[in-house]
């Protein structure tokens, strides 16, 4: 992330669910806000997208979220009325939220927040009234302490939805944030995704990464942290978190992908895997 700068990489995480949206019916993740929130100046970039080539990312940009959206629709079920999305970004569910009691905060950088509300503004999308934005640099502030000032009720359970950040973060930052979301009550519950050590993958899955990283890096958003399925597993349980559950491709193509008439599915290449941690 370059300093007062918005995020290049949620655009392209936005152009990817836009695009799921018009080359994979029926989509995995029913968002129709995606294509009117980017905009239209980026066509070329839409249509690459669209293609063959990218649906595994596309694929995987929309099997993330939803996991992320039903974990939420359990988390309500059971009464939490708080959700948090870390590193916004260009998300959508809260301008599409269809829980009546349900407040969320939307936590980002300063300049990706301001840029995000240009383009609602842009394209004519109301910030409704259960929304707040929270601007909040992670490597520089406390996550309580932000959520704090914009009126999170830390007394109450909370589910929180941190896609496509932690690659990015320190290990300190990492640490703090989850510290601050394991020292909420009983029934709060976080859902991120990671990337494995580049040195534990095979040849084919070693190349696409090393291709991604290149590209993100050249943003100005260079991969950080990685992290083994077992080196997860101990830093959650370090912090406090007493249930772990990993959802990886395979986990995903079983929930979102059985069965479908275009053969769509996530590729062997594993762009990334899910955890959930619950306090």
């Amino acid at each position: 992330m370059e300093t007062g700068r918005p995020s290049k990489t949620a655009l392209r995480v936005a152009i990817r669910r836009a695009a799921h949206q018009l080359a994979d019916p029926p989509p995995v993740l029913d968002d129709p806000i995606a294509i009117r929130l980017i905009g239209s100046g980026h066509a070329r970039d839409l249509d690459r997208a669209m293609e063959k080539v990218a649906r595994d990312f596309r694929a995987y940009m929309a099997a993330r979220s939803r996991l992320v959206e039903d974990t939420l629709a359990d988390a309500v079920a059971g009464g939490v009325t708080q959700y948090v999305v870390l590193g916004a970004g260009l998300d959508t569910f809260a301008y599409r939220n269809p829980f009546p009691n349900l407040r969320v905060f939307e936590v980002d950088f300063p300049a990706t927040q301001a840029w995000k509300c240009e383009l609602l503004e842009r394209a004519g999308i109301a910030v409704p009234e259960s929304l707040t934005f929270v601007a909040l640099d992670f490597e520089h502030k406390g996550l309580a302490e932000g959520l704090g000032e914009a009126g999170f009720d830390a007394r109450r359970p909370a589910y929180f939805g941190w896609l496509g950040v932690v690659p990015y973060l320190t290990a300190e930052a990492f640490r703090a944030t989850l510290g601050d979301v394991a020292r909420l009550p009983g029934g709060t519950a976080i859902t991120f995704d990671f990337v494995f050590p580049p040195e534990t993958l095979s040849p084919q899955r070693r190349v696409i990464f090393d291709r991604l990283a290149q590209r993100v890096s050249e943003a100005g958003e260079p991969f950080r942290l990685f992290f083994t399925a077992d080196q997860l597993e101990r830093e959650l349980r370090a912090l406090g978190f007493r249930l772990v559950e990993q959802t990886d491709t395979d986990g995903l193509n079983e929930l979102y992908f059985r069965d479908r008439a275009d053969g769509l599915k996530l590729s062997p290449v594993r762009v990334g895997t899910l955890a959930t941690a619950r306090v």
